[in-house]
Parts: structure tokens; C-alpha cells; sequence
């Protein structure tokens, strides 16, 4: 546990999980885009993802395809200094395995190992310890950074070799979208016969049912506060990369399927920056329900 660390990202998912590698006494060293933004982190900066070349362990946390592109192999990338590289790049993006590909070549040709490190949650879960990351790549340099890894998480799952974490974080947003919807549509149901959304969802959670995603969900089904933590448009491109992937492995997904459809129906219907709990107004919606907050504390389960 003396590697020195590098963290590429400082954006509100990289500089939650980068203050918890921070808090936890490590050597980190911070670049992003925007300086000020890794500044407020309270480590060393670096000026580019160049900078970080000589690092052992650089973590990437960016926002999509071309960004983590940019940060590994354009000109100012980790990748980009002909006389060093870091010996091992932990990429915690969600992006196309595609891109992955073509990033974990580029890092073998450096000499780098590459894991694909994607994770489920959001700002709000890393700080409450509650990060989970699917990894994938060599198990010896899984080994190497694993430590490092459950000091951001509760949960870190070795999942195979090359790019199969993306697909499972994949099918992991898919659920996500599938069980909203359900949720949604009996939730209408509940509070149409004549049930408060918070009493309906208090006994959810409560039975063999609920889980800790109903729980965390409860506050934006009864109070209709949709923060964004994930949005339509975003839940919308991981059902289509899903669905590709089950053509590609002539796998049947009827009901993914389905809810893909109603994703892309909520996009149409004007709610691209909410948070996609708004499946619940497009299911109210259908039922002719006009809903209401009901103003009233929930517990999310995170203990906020």
C-alpha cells in the first residue's frame, strides 16, 4: 500500500471517490480539465494527464468515449510521454467496450496493464460508503490495486478478463431502468386505489420485496424531487448498447425491450435533465393520475 497515485477527474463522481483514496493518507496526485475543480481536493495537482506519467497507479474517472480518448492518447495523455508510463491505468468511466478496446492497446504497447473499473452509484453514494466497481482485465494487476479499490467501495467484484466489465455495468443500468419501471407502474397503481405513495412504499421496503435501490428511490417517488443522479438520455444509451449486445449473443429480452421503448418515450416527452424516476410521471401519466408531493421525510437508506 506505498504506490504513488494518480487520479485523472475531478468531476463530482471523480473527486468523491479521489477524497476517499485522499482521506485514507495515500499519495495522490490530481489533474482535471478545469484546475480549480482539483484544487478544492486538497491533494498535489498536475497540470495534464502527461504529468501523472510517472506514477505507478493512475485512476480515470471522465465522461465518456472521446474524454477518456483525450486523457490516455491525445497529445497531453497519461499515454502520451515517449520516455514513461505508468505501470498500471484503472479506468472507472462508463464507456464503450469498444473504446476500452482501443485504450487497453494502446496501454499494452506502453508496456501499462488496463483494467476496466466501472462502478455503480453516484456522488451521494460514494460518500456514504456505498460504491460498488465490476473489474475487469489481468488478475495479477487486479491484485496489485485491489486495496486501493475497496478504499473507495463496499464492494469490488473481479469479473474477467479484457472488456466484460462493460457489459456487465451494462446489464447492471439496465436493471436499473427495468425495475424503475416496475416500480413506477405499481406505484401508480397503489396510490390510483387509494394509497399514499409513502405508505405504499414504506411497506415495500420494508418486505422481502424492497431492496437498498427501492429505498434510495423512495424520497423522488413520494416528494417528486427529480435531482438528477442519472437521466433518461444517459439510461436510454445503455438500453440500446444492452440490447445490441443481446442481438450480437442471440439472447431474447422481451422485457428490456419494452422498457427501452418507454425510456425513449420519456425523452420525447420533454424530461432529458430530470432524473429518470420520472418513469413514475410517464406511468401517472397513462393513468390519467395527476400526482402531487407529498412533502414528507424518507428515509433513502444512506442515512441522509
Amino acid at each position: 500500500m506505498s504506490h504513488t497515485i494518480g487520479w485523472i477527474g475531478a468531476g463530482r463522481m471523480g473527486a468523491a471517490m479521489a477524497t476517499r483514496l485522499i482521506a485514507a493518507g495515500n499519495d495522490v496526485t490530481v489533474t482535471n480539465r478545469t484546475r480549480s475543480k482539483a484544487e478544492q481536493l486538497g491533494a498535489k495537482v498536475a497540470d495534464t494527464p502527461r504529468d501523472l506519467a510517472d506514477r505507478d497507479l493512475v485512476f480515470i474517472m471522465v465522461s465518456a468515449n472521446d474524454d477518456l480518448l483525450e486523457v490516455t492518447t491525445g497529445p497531453q495523455g497519461i499515454l502520451s510521454d515517449p520516455g514513461r508510463a505508468p505501470r498500471l491505468l484503472v479506468d472507472c468511466s462508463t464507456v464503450s467496450t469498444e473504446t476500452s478496446a482501443a485504450v487497453r492497446a494502446a496501454a499494452a504497447a506502453r508496456g501499462t496493464e488496463f483494467l476496466a473499473a466501472p462502478v455503480s452509484g453516484n456522488p451521494k453514494v460514494v460518500k456514504s460508503g456505498n460504491l460498488t466497481m465490476a473489474v475487469s482485465g489481468s488478475e495479477e494487476a487486479f491484485a496489485q490495486v485491489e486495496p486501493y479499490m475497496n478504499q473507495i467501495c463496499k464492494g469490488v467484484t473481479y469479473v474477467g478478463t479484457d472488456e466484460v466489465a462493460r457489459l456487465v455495468k451494462i446489464c447492471h443500468n439496465m436493471m436499473l431502468g427495468i425495475v424503475t419501471q416496475a416500480m413506477a407502474e405499481i406505484t401508480v397503481l397503489a396510490e390510483k386505489g387509494g394509497v399514499k405513495r409513502s405508505a405504499w412504499l414504506n411497506f415495500l421496503n420494508d418486505s422481502v420485496m424492497g431492496s437498498s435501490f427501492t429505498r434510495y428511490k423512495s424520497p423522488a417517488f413520494v416528494n417528486l424531487d427529480f435531482t438528477p443522479t442519472f437521466t433518461p438520455v444517459l439510461l436510454r444509451k445503455d438500453f440500446d448498447l444492452g440490447m445490441h449486445a443481446a442481438y450480437e449473443h442471440d439472447v431474447p429480452m422481451p422485457v428490456s425491450a419494452l422498457v427501452t421503448e418507454i425510456v425513449k418515450s420519456s425523452i420525447g416527452a420533454g424530461y432529458e435533465k430530470e432524473d429518470f424516476a420520472v418513469l413514475l410521471l410517464e406511468a401517472a401519466r397513462g393513468a390519467g393520475l395527476e400526482m402531487t408531493p407529498e412533502n414528507v421525510h424518507v428515509d433513502d437508506g444512506l442515512g441522509s
